[in-house]
């Protein structure tokens, strides 16, 4: 406050990334009632700055001034990982299928390739995570893996594997 008597500011303002506590509103409110200053002294505290802030998400997950905390971009790629595998195993499990009933015929080079992915697969993420999927279920993967792959950049209803 001293700066502010010295240099005459129209309006001081106090912003706080949550609350001040009862005795700093008091004292402020004493200095306003005893020193009469020639300034405005101004609070903003954290519902301030929400209801200010209200259409810039950003900056208020910047200064971490909201509830709704955006997840870390590498949780956001190992959750694409994850879906990825799941569509790519259930695709491949239909081409087992379909492989094993002699109604298709794969280069035994890229079957042996693609066995051996499915190990892999079934070993990171567990066979028993990997279906079979109700149609929901089904749904559900596929647009998770969708939704992922938008916010990491892709067009809506990328589902390549």
């Amino acid at each position: 406050m001293t700066w502010a008597e010295a240099e005459r500011p129209q309006v001081i303002l106090v912003i706080a990334s949550n609350f001040l506590s009862n005795p700093a509103k008091d004292y402020l409110d004493d200095y306003r009632r005893n020193r009469k200053p020639p300034f405005k002294i101004k609070i903003w505290e954290k519902p301030t700055i929400q209801e200010l802030a209200f259409r810039k998400l950003s900056l208020l997950r910047k200064y971490n001034l909201t509830d709704v905390p955006i997840r870390a971009v590498q949780a956001i790629i190992r959750a694409e990982e994850e879906f990825l595998d799941k569509v790519w195993y259930n695709r491949h499990q239909v081409l087992r299928y379909l492989e094993k009933t002699g109604k298709t015929k794969t280069d035994p080079e890229i079957w042996k390739g693609a066995l051996k992915a499915a190990k892999k697969v079934e070993t990171k993420w567990g066979k028993s995570n990997l279906g079979p999927y109700t149609d929901f279920d089904w749904g559900m993967v596929n647009g998770k893996l969708s939704a992922l792959r938008w916010i990491l950049g892709e067009e809506w209803d990328m589902l390549d594997t």
